[in-house]
């Protein structure tokens, strides 16, 4: 498995258990009580989780913006965090295509999410990704001025 899709994996698993325990991240890191099923988290997944924690606010308002007729709190559990992972991605990691994000996020709902998760990720994502290279083509372009 390559060093990022297992990152994903571990962050995935680290943002669930902190959804269900409340526990935050610098705990479930600290305390070392994450699932080992995918080794020792790699340091792109702290990374990622970390990364989610702190821009939550942002990445949740975002996905709920993006999400027609679905509210964050309706969405399966599994789903809202492999889309946070890749909203995440999208945003703040720039060494990682949007593409990328998207296509690594299908994937994880095809495994941990339900029968229709992975067209519902890809969909939400297309969307996003869509608006944020848009208003970085604007950013670029004003730069330029």
């Amino acid at each position: 498995m390559l060093e990022r899709t297992r990152a994903r994996r571990q962050a995935l698993q680290m943002l669930y258990q902190r959804e269900i325990t409340g526990d935050p991240i610098a705990r479930i890191l600290a305390e070392r009580s994450y699932a080992l099923e995918d080794g020792e988290p790699t340091e792109y997944c702290q990374q990622i989780v970390q990364g989610v924690e702190a821009n939550q606010e942002m990445i949740d308002a975002e996905i709920e913006k993006t999400s027609e007729h679905w509210t964050l709190s309706r969405m399966p559990l599994v789903d809202r965090n492999i889309l946070r992972i890749a909203v995440y991605e999208i945003i703040f990691e720039d060494d990682v295509p949007n593409s990328v994000a998207i296509n690594e996020a299908v994937e994880l709902g095809k495994v941990f999410g339900g029968e229709d998760s992975s067209k519902f990720i890809n969909g939400v994502l297309g969307r996003i990704a869509e608006k944020h290279e848009a208003v970085e083509t604007k950013a670029t372009e004003d730069a330029g001025e």
